[in-house]
């Protein structure tokens, strides 16, 4: 296609026109904003990823060019100003909107005990954002590569959704990991490209040439076929998963407000709706690589390629 260049994209000024009949249909995009502990200007280049080279507004571009209109970064309140500085005042033709996700952010009757410092999970970060999100949405991590190919697919599906159709884009095992270290992927069972099965794996890494993950529960390495299908957090939702996610928030918190360290993740939620055939999932798989930067090692590998693909247009 026509080669893009980047630097206008960054520079041109605010498109307007939200209100107007063509925006009226479009989706949203949740950005999940995680890992950013340590954030200062110094180091946010480090935290941000790919954030610190043109590619950072890769994923922004790929959504903008596949319908969506606006953008909603979840983010902790104390790195607003640095957020908006170092990503946000740079994103110039797409509405930009932030959401706080804090550890007190919870619903009536519940009270957040003192010894809690780790934020409560994906879950709960896409409900931080509902206020600013109307009509079907995708939910991505920021500091994620998916390719512009799986952003088209969101879009589409999201179009014509009716309310419980969601979709996920599915990833090869295989193009996911990293030699560099573990990775937590959701393992996924696909029949007749539709989810029947996800379950959270948080260590994953290739040994002995076998790409193994590790059960939590009896501490042995199971192997994973390459072509098993893994969610890398990219999905599409009807506007009505608020409410799923605003009860399921609920039991969780009942049973484990008091567990410093459980989270209530998105793939959970899902599954939980599917096990009461309350909605279907789409798989869209896709056989991109994904690019991410889980370690620093990862870092120059991810920035190398993305050069490639934008100067590939």
């Amino acid at each position: 296609g026509m080669k893009f260049d980047m630097e206008n994209y960054i520079q041109q000024p605010h498109r307007t026109g939200y209100d107007s009949e063509e925006y009226n249909n479009l989706m949203e995009a949740i950005y999940y904003v995680p890992y950013f502990a340590n954030l200062d200007r110094e180091t946010s280049s480090d935290f941000l990823g790919i954030y610190d080279t043109k590619e950072e507004f890769q994923a922004v571009y790929d959504a903008v060019k596949a319908g969506f209109d606006k953008v909603v970064f979840v983010i902790k309140k104390e790195n607003e100003e640095i957020f908006k500085e170092t990503v946000g005042s740079r994103i110039k033709n797409i509405k930009v909107e932030y959401a706080f996700q804090g550890v007190n952010d919870l619903p009536d009757g519940f009270t957040c005990p003192e010894s809690r410092v780790k934020p409560w999970g994906t879950g709960h970060a896409v409900l931080c954002a509902r206020n600013c999100v109307e009509g079907p949405f995708a939910v991505i991590n920021a500091d994620d590569f998916y390719g512009r190919e799986s952003f088209e697919l969101l879009a589409k599906h999201l179009k014509t959704a009716k309310e419980g159709e969601y979709c996920m884009i599915g990833y090869r095992v295989a193009n996911t990991i990293t030699e560099n270290g573990t990775v937590s992927r959701g393992v996924c069972q696909v029949e007749n490209a539709r989810l029947k099965d996800i379950v959270e794996r948080k260590e994953i890494k290739r040994i002995d040439g076998e790409i193994k993950y590790h059960d939590e529960d009896d501490g042995n390495w199971y192997s994973v076929g390459e072509e098993t299908v893994v969610s890398m957090n990219c999905w599409g939702f009807t506007e009505g998963f608020f409410n799923v996610l605003d009860e399921a928030f609920v039991e969780f918190l009942k049973e484990n407000i008091n567990a410093e360290k459980k989270e209530i993740f998105l793939p959970f939620v899902v599954q939980e709706q599917m096990d009461n055939g309350a909605c279907n999932v789409n798989v869209f798989t896709t056989p991109s690589k994904w690019y991410g930067i889980t370690y620093k090692e990862d870092r120059k590998y991810v920035v190398d390629s993305l050069k490639q693909m934008t100067g590939n247009g």
